[in-house]
């Protein structure tokens, strides 16, 4: 019975060994069933990859743009089309800044539509060369005989002279520092609030946002610190352009600009703090200021000065606020001053003119909420004020709006929706309140409608 016994446990004992054995071999085999997938996967992986990446290739060979240099140039662009319904007059029905006196409009336009190209040269200095250009076709023709451009006529007009140029720079960039020539915004005013409605001129255009191109000579420079910060120092030299209300000319020529007949640049700085390696995306505050020395054709002088705040925080739930504000003398160049640099009357008995450089205050504010990357909202307002008590002796009865005009205020909000990298909708809403100094102010109510697609 003994030897029964032992019997049965050595047989035990050899059958749970020759268990032990088939579960190795069967672990074995399924790793070896694994290893024969994923390497199965990883050559199916790699064909994909090649096969898209020939396809790429056959793409690039077929966009590619050449250039007598042969570095690199993209075509970049909007195909932006704008329907708009004005619910008063207003000075341009497509891209109102204005409220006028009279009754509304309604159309459509694709005259907000930009092209434009970036390339990239050799390295000089140690610096990366880059230039880019934009255009679009929101310029006014020299037979419009108006200061707001024409109206959309259609095939048989003269849209074949509405190509305007935009913005244009070229510069050299090193890991900290830029220098440039640019046609571009004033460098203390680097922000624009958000739009699809509002491009020909930026949102706020005439109601705070200082945005008018000039040609701009300048130099930026960035100094890390705190990992993640910088503190950021502009200069540059600008020939700012003259207000959309002009002054008494003593030749039937076109004159030099008000600026250039001074003989002297302008000059505009800022100082920020960037909250962010990459300052189109954290926050930053700047403090900035300019000074432009002007002459007027029958050699009155004056100069033109600003100082001014901006400032971009994001803020919790995905928010962001962003703002400028500016206090100055005659900024009818750079998009305020309420369309002019001065006011001016001619004494009844001597027939000369009597001028004042008109003071100005203003700014704009935004607040936006990214939903996600295709969905975003937008609340904005805008003021520009010239100081009445300098206007008002210089009001005229019979004088224009754009001559009477002190203070012009904007309400705006809109949804921008981009479904894909290539296509964007918006839908927005703009109240607009213009204040003569002599009489009732005006308003008018505009709705907008922007659709889009990006190459």
């Amino acid at each position: 019975m003994a030897r029964t016994q032992a019997q049965l446990q050595e047989s035990q004992r050899q059958l749970d060994a020759m268990r032990a054995q088939l579960a190795a071999l069967q672990s074995q085999l399924s790793q070896t069933t694994a290893a024969t997938t994923d390497t199965t996967k990883a050559i199916d992986d790699l064909r994909e990859r090649q096969e898209m990446q020939a396809t790429q290739i056959a793409t690039h060979d077929q966009i590619k743009v050449e250039t007598a240099s042969k570095y690199p140039l993209k075509i970049t662009g909007q195909l932006l089309f704008n329907g708009f319904v004005n619910t008063r007059a207003v000075d341009a029905p497509s891209t109102p800044t204005l409220a006028l006196p009279g009754s509304g409009s309604t159309g459509a336009t694709v005259r907000q539509t930009v092209l434009g190209f970036d390339a990239r040269g050799p390295h000089i200095l140690g610096a990366q060369s880059y230039a880019d250009l934009h255009v679009d076709f929101a310029g006014s023709p020299p037979t419009s005989g108006t200061s707001t451009g024409i109206s959309y006529t259609g095939y048989a007009s003269n849209n074949a002279t509405l190509l305007r140029l935009r913005t244009a720079h070229a510069g050299l960039r090193w890991d900290h520092t830029e220098a440039y020539f640019s046609l571009d915004r004033p460098i203390f005013s680097p922000d624009s609030p958000a739009t699809l409605t509002a491009v020909a001129e930026p949102a706020l255009a005439w109601s705070g946002n200082l945005w008018t191109w000039n040609p701009q000579l300048g130099i930026t420079h960035d100094l890390p610190f705190a990992t993640t910060h910088a503190l950021r120092l502009q200069a540059a030299l600008v020939d700012v352009g003259d207000a959309p209300l002009p002054v008494p000319s003593a030749a039937a020529a076109v004159p030099p600009t008000l600026s250039e007949q001074s003989r002297w640049p302008g000059v505009e700085a800022r100082i920020a703090v960037l909250g962010s390696t990459t300052p189109d995306e954290g926050s930053h505050i700047g403090i900035g200021g300019y000074f432009a020395p002007h002459r007027d054709p029958l050699g009155y002088r004056f100069d033109s000065w600003a100082g001014t705040l901006d400032t971009r925080l994001q803020l919790p739930a995905h928010f962001a606020l962003t703002g400028s504000f500016y206090r100055g003398q005659s900024l009818g160049g750079l998009g305020a001053g309420a369309y002019k640099d001065l006011a001016y009357r001619t004494s009844m008995t001597t027939g000369s003119y009597r001028y004042r450089p008109l003071s100005d205050v203003g700014g704009w504010a935004q607040l936006q909420q990214t939903v996600n990357a295709r969905l975003q909202f937008n609340a904005a307002f805008g003021i520009d004020n010239a100081f009445a008590n300098e206007l008002r002796r210089y009001a005229s009865p019979t004088g224009t709006i754009y001559q009477n005009l002190a203070r012009n205020r904007t309400y705006t909000g809109n949804v921008i929706y981009s479904p894909s990298a290539y296509l964007v909708f918006s839908l927005e809403y703009r109240h607009l309140i213009s204040s003569p100094i002599s009489s009732p102010a005006t308003s008018s109510n505009i709705i907008g409608l922007g659709a889009g697609y990006r190459f």
